[in-house]
């Protein structure tokens, strides 16, 4: 019997399976505290728990399932793990330190199917998506590993960012995300959550209508359809206009500012040009939407694409400044550790 994480439970769904099962739902309080507060990596490590309790626990879920098949540290403290699934199939989760804390970036897919032209992630295709329970665990392994250094470091901030499209997962997404905030749980701040997607217009908006108060950002790359579907071939489905209709919507709905994401290619899409026609674009939302000039990451099944000289990232972030657009600089992580997401995946499977 192949058993589900517990950690794909809510807390309202754990105590469901309880009383579903017999047990008192006061139990759930218990166990929730035992996973995300002492962080028990066994059932049986649960002594103050009812034994029959433990016992059905243990019979129908397992705790820590994903097995650290690698492990890279960079010289800036970035950690990347290669996790393997109990199918076989590998997933990244990378560790970040930053100044505001311990950011973990989670994948949601196993493969991705966007097939931006410039990304590691797509090189192997979608095979499956991810249950919220292996999406949880990539955090609470993170966590379990700075546990065992005994720091008393804890993870701080979520990034879903990793491999895959997340509303492309959406139902495991939303679960994760009202697991990883939960107050008495891992109590990770909503402020401090952030979900990045491609542009699922749609899913865009059912996001909206949640009102979940965690931050949204947006893979744009480029200022118009014509260059945006030449590197982002999603972009024949959803272009621009259709996406800029969604985040609109977001913002009635959220009254939230979400960040766009623009990674800067040499030649290919860090002109003035550029710059000026994206300033256009946002001109009308620069209350609502911000952009974050992310540096490139070679990959080297991607060799046509290169990263753009610091003086044309500084030049096209002025340009932005000048137009009254909110710009920020993505600081670089594990450039020496196969950064590229999706690329430690790729090279393993390779090998």
């Amino acid at each position: 019997m192949n058993k589900p994480s517990i950690y794909g439970l809510t807390i309202d769904q754990l105590i469901a399976w309880l009383e579903a099962h017999g047990q008192k739902k006061s139990r759930a309080a218990k166990v929730w505290e035992y996973l995300y507060r002492q962080r028990v990596s066994a059932f049986e490590e649960m002594t103050e728990l009812n034994a029959d309790c433990a016992d059905l626990l243990e019979e129908h879920f397992t705790i820590l399932s994903l097995e650290e098949h690698l492990k890279q540290e960079s010289l800036d403290g970035t950690i990347k793990f290669l996790f393997r699934l109990r199918d076989g199939n590998l997933i990244e989760t990378v560790l970040m330190r930053q100044k505001f804390g311990l950011s973990v970036c989670v994948t949601t897919q196993v493969g991705c199917n966007i097939g931006c032209s410039f990304c590691a992630s797509g090189l192997l295709k979608k095979s499956r998506d991810l249950s919220s329970g292996e999406i949880m665990e990539q955090i609470m392994k993170v966590q379990h590993h700075f546990d065992q250094v005994g720091e008393g470091e804890l993870v701080t901030n979520v990034v879903v960012m990793g491999i895959g499209e997340p509303f492309d997962n959406f139902d495991n997404l939303v679960s994760v995300l009202s697991i990883m905030t939960d107050h008495k749980g891992l109590a990770i701040a909503p402020r401090r959550v952030t979900v990045s997607t491609s542009g699922l217009p749609d899913k865009i908006k059912d996001f909206a209508d949640l009102k979940l108060p965690v931050s949204l950002a947006l893979s744009l790359h480029a200022p118009n359809n014509e260059l945006r579907t030449q590197i982002m071939k999603i972009n024949r489905a959803y272009p621009i206009e259709m996406l800029m209709e969604a985040l609109d919507y977001y913002w009635e709905k959220t009254k939230r500012r979400v960040m766009l994401e623009y990674i800067l290619l040499r030649g290919i899409n860090d002109h003035e040009k550029e710059a000026r026609e994206l300033a256009e674009l946002l001109k009308d939302r620069s209350q609502r939407l911000s952009v974050n000039l992310i540096p490139y990451n070679p990959v080297d099944e991607h060799s046509q694409y290169q990263r753009s000289s610091q003086e044309s990232v500084l030049a096209f972030y002025d340009i932005l400044k000048q137009h009254g657009i909110n710009c920020t600089r993505r600081m670089e992580h594990g450039t020496d550790i196969d950064a590229a997401c999706g690329q430690l995946r790729s090279k393993q499977m390779k090998s």
